[in-house]
């Protein structure tokens, strides 16, 4: 008889923070590529707050709010959720989130991240965990295992797949806007592939010239 089994597709780790725009519509481009490349996406939480918590004062006094102690906010909620109620929550609470604070502009305040737990039919009790530390050592260690990876000069998204050689190959980014559709997402991910997994490739980089584009 043919073999029919189903080839097992190729994981990709990916960190977040719910706060980061580029982020977001990264993380968007792989969900296209989900659909065009056979991978699976596992979402893992980082946090900008953790990542700048010793250079506050260095910060402009516009991200000083947002990458305080309040920053901590969503991701706490994020890991609760995946303690509780386990990790496959996780990229739903993800898009739920992201939705609202960035797609529609509703920001990240205690009221916002409880309706994005209700739209996954996640408990409100949830919420609670946003100004608790019960987690943290959890939520840094997801933090360090995905920045540990492409090291400290770097922020959100990281993403991790298997390299050619059996060695995890680990990146930031990339940078996009708007989130690549269809088969430009694929041909994006292929080239991805292609730069991260070349032997002593560290990057590609140009000045942004426009915001992301969330349409």
């Amino acid at each position: 008889m043919p073999d029919t089994q189903v080839p097992e597709k190729t994981p990709v780790d990916f960190w977040f923070d719910p706060l980061c725009p580029w982020a977001w519509m990264t993380s968007r481009w792989m969900l296209e590529v989900e659909k065009v490349r056979d991978i699976e996406v596992r979402w893992h939480v980082m946090s900008l707050a953790v990542l700048n918590e010793n250079k506050l004062d260095e910060l402009p006094e516009r991200y000083r709010d947002l990458l305080g102690p309040k920053g901590l906010e969503p991701v706490r909620v994020v890991v609760a959720a995946q303690q509780k109620h386990g990790s496959e929550v996780t990229g739903k609470l993800y898009t739920a989130l992201g939705t609202r604070f960035h797609n529609e502009d509703q920001g990240a305040g205690r009221e916002t991240i409880a309706a994005a737990l209700a739209d996954v039919g996640l408990p409100a009790e949830l919420i609670e965990y946003a100004d608790s530390d019960e987690f943290d050592e959890i939520l840094r260690a997801s933090h360090n295992n995905g920045i540990e990876r492409v090291g400290q000069e770097v922020g959100t998204p990281v993403i991790s797949v298997p390299g050619v050689d059996g060695e995890d190959v680990a990146f930031f980014g990339p940078v996009v806007t708007p989130a690549p559709r269809g088969e430009a997402a694929a041909r994006l991910w292929d080239g991805t592939l292609l730069v991260a997994s070349t032997p002593g490739f560290f990057e590609i980089k140009r000045t942004r010239t426009v915001g992301p584009n969330f349409g």
